[in-house]
């Protein structure tokens, strides 16, 4: 049981980069497994800002590999650019970099596909990132897609023309026009193709399996959130990929048996980015407080995040699902300043509670319910350990702990790898 998966409650944007950096030491590997550059993990140490997409967030520890696993979809352009963009030379960047040949391409036409359905959607579209990720997903599933491992097979030409011709025939389908330089698309595509020949590409189930037998520890690192899982998550709008501890599995080709602590990140709040219902929104003067003191802003996309009270029914739901073990609670520090704060602790469905998430989560009659606690005043960014957190916080924790029956392990309360409490 030498894995531990750590991985997000929410939609998402819980600061799972963060603590994945924090936790690195921990670990031998950091395997990402599933998602692509629709994910946005940001991490903050030496006064300096970094964003990953596909890369692993353990990258800036020297002598910790870093796996880029089956379950991800792989731009090469947008590796290639964060690649340039981490400020490490490239040798100890080969020592620490490792992608799987299993892992699946995202070809220009995937992103022109994206944009079409998107756009063709017109009021009703999905909120997608337009990265290619669907579509790169659907002909993964749809047993077409081309992997890391076919760009070194000798008919890789006419493999890759063959998708190219696909994805046309499918923009058929969609009568409206994109602004979509294919041309330039594909050549860039192409050429950054040869950073991906450079990179180590290994059997990744064979790496695993032999880490493992060798006693070293892997942390497996999930993107998006529960709630935008494939199965689990509140569908249509959701991704396209297991964001579960049961991807990791899938994601790595590890058992069941091989996983041993599931860390569970949650904000101290909610929030969410694009479309798709969210019961505990608000849309008061709190809420523009959270987005300015949260700085809730999408690193990948750009878009202000839509932003809520936490909704313990979602979360309680999300938990079950993963069987988290650890909870991880970020941002508690954005709530210093609120005088009440509110958490969601039942539904109201035409006049029944519950606190079960149910199937539609858009139903008019549904009413989320609140407890309201008392807020705190002080400045939580400077504090080192437990003790000195303020009381009304301590409750606030407490009260999660106790809905949940599950142990905050892990308190962050600022955006650098040193605003970190240990409980």
């Amino acid at each position: 049981m030498n894995v531990d998966v750590l991985l997000g409650l929410q939609w998402g944007d819980e600061g799972k980069g963060k603590i994945v950096d924090c936790l690195t030491s921990q670990y031998d590997i950091i395997a990402r497994f599933q998602g692509g550059p629709n994910a946005g993990h940001s991490l903050k140490f030496d006064e300096k800002k970094y964003i990953l997409h596909t890369i692993p967030s353990g990258i800036f520890h020297p002598k910790k590999k870093n796996l880029i696993g089956n379950g991800v979809v792989l731009d090469p352009v947008v590796l290639d650019s964060e690649l340039k963009s981490l400020s490490i030379d490239s040798e100890d960047l080969n020592s620490r970099l490792f992608i799987s040949e299993k892992a699946h391409l995202i070809l220009p036409t995937h992103r022109f596909l994206d944009k079409a359905s998107e756009v063709s959607k017109g009021k009703v579209k999905i909120g997608s990132t337009l990265k290619g990720i669907g579509p790169a997903y659907m002909d993964k599933t749809g047993r077409n897609g081309l992997r890391v491992g076919d760009i070194f097979q000798s008919d890789w030409d006419k493999r890759y023309q063959s998708m190219v011709d696909k994805h046309f025939d499918l923009l058929k389908l969609y009568p409206v026009e994109t602004d979509f330089d294919f041309d330039y698309e594909q050549q860039l595509f192409l050429e950054k193709l040869e950073t991906i020949r450079k990179c180590n590409i290994v059997d990744s189930t064979a790496f695993i399996h032999k880490a493992l037998n060798e006693n070293q520890k892997v942390l497996a690192e999930g993107a998006q959130g529960t709630l935008l899982d494939i199965d689990f998550g509140t569908y249509p709008f959701v991704t396209s990929s297991s964001t579960t501890s049961a991807g990791a599995c899938i994601g790595l080709g590890i058992s069941p048996r091989t996983i041993n602590k599931v860390y569970g990140i949650t904000k101290a709040y909610t929030t969410r980015v694009g479309k798709g219902p969210f019961p505990t929104e608000i849309f008061d003067e709190n809420s523009k407080f959270l987005l300015e003191q949260g700085n809730e802003i999408g690193s990948t996309t750009g878009r202000k995040r839509r932003c809520g009270w936490l909704d313990l029914v979602a979360l309680k739901y999300a938990s079950n699902i993963n069987g988290v073990t650890h909870l991880i609670l970020t941002k508690g520090d954005v709530l210093s300043g609120l005088k009440k704060i509110n958490v969601c602790s039942d539904y109201s469905i035409n006049g029944s509670i519950t606190k079960h998430l149910p199937y539609n989560l858009e139903h008019n009659d549904l009413r989320p319910n609140f407890i309201e606690l008392e807020g705190w005043d002080e400045d939580m960014s400077l504090i080192k350990n437990f003790k000195n957190l303020p009381e009304p916080f301590k409750n606030y924790l407490t009260y999660i702990q106790e809905y949940l029956n599950i142990p905050i392990s892990i308190i962050s309360v600022g955006p650098d790898r040193k605003q970190t409490i240990y409980n």
